[in-house]
């Protein structure tokens, strides 16, 4: 298979799901909320396609409802990520000498702790809930987006034409958007399409925990949890969710390589 057929293979299962949580009208016409009991635990069929669960609501129409929640929170996550990160990355790497030194200490202190275990200490101050746990899983990608951009902001600040800039007379903020921050984002793009798989899986896995979203709303972490139970006897309830999520993060992966190579 060609790259770009890869590429192509790596944006269809995103684009999906992004229709789903746009329309999900058009994919199925089921309830994700209610159930019917004598339907319940049904295998997957042409009925239904990934199977009922233990009330009887039909599971793919739960997951594509629940495609809203998790795309939602991942694009959260990222925002918080991004716009921070760079932010204090622009600053660190613009400013230099005490400001640098006590951002990246900042940085490597944020670093060393895992993210999981950051994300949980932030959701205890927070609190649990969807857009909770959306930011604190933004809180903890902040040191990655704040440490490469500010590694791109030093080489860009050295090249000539931004001297050349300063050397005009320019304005430092001026210099800054109009010269380093467009010229070094690219990296920083990369790395925010990786984070938005990684938030969503981060996400699912902190909802799977019970610190997302509340029964029954169908989000994606959750739908694995809830299944968990009828493992051994109703293996879609996990399986199937699960695949969605890991699709979507291996696609958001692939084309985060790609965007990087682009640089």
């Amino acid at each position: 298979m060609t790259r770009w057929g890869g590429l192509v293979l790596a944006w269809l299962p995103i684009a999906l799901v992004v229709l789903w949580a746009v329309a999900p009208g058009l994919f199925t016409g089921y309830d994700p909320i209610a159930g019917v009991p004598a339907e319940k635990l049904q295998a997957p069929s042409a009925h239904h396609l990934f199977g009922t669960d233990a009330v009887g609501r039909d599971l793919f129409a739960r997951v594509v409802h629940g495609s809203v929640h998790s795309l939602t929170g991942a694009f959260v996550a990222v925002a918080v990520g991004l716009v921070v990160g760079t932010l204090l990355g622009l600053l660190a790497g613009s400013v230099g000498g005490v400001l640098d030194d006590a951002a990246m200490r900042i940085v490597d202190v944020l670093l060393s702790v895992p993210g999981l275990l950051l994300a949980l200490t932030v959701i205890i101050l927070l609190g649990p809930g969807t857009v909770n746990v959306a930011i604190a899983v933004g809180v903890g990608s902040v040191a990655a987006f704040a440490r490469l951009s500010r590694s791109e902001v030093v080489r860009v600040r050295r090249t000539d034409y931004v001297e050349a800039a300063f050397g005009s007379g320019g304005r430092f903020l001026a210099v800054l958007r109009r010269h380093v921050l467009p010229n070094s984002l690219g990296p920083v793009i990369a790395l925010a399409a990786l984070q938005f798989g990684m938030a969503i899986l981060a996400i699912s896995t902190l909802s799977f925990l019970g610190y997302g979203a509340e029964p029954p709303t169908p989000e994606w972490g959750l739908l694995i949890s809830e299944g968990r139970n009828y493992l051994a006897t109703s293996w879609w309830l996990t399986t199937l969710p699960g695949a969605v999520v890991v699709t979507v993060v291996l696609a958001a992966g692939r084309i985060s390589r790609s965007l990087g190579r682009h640089e």
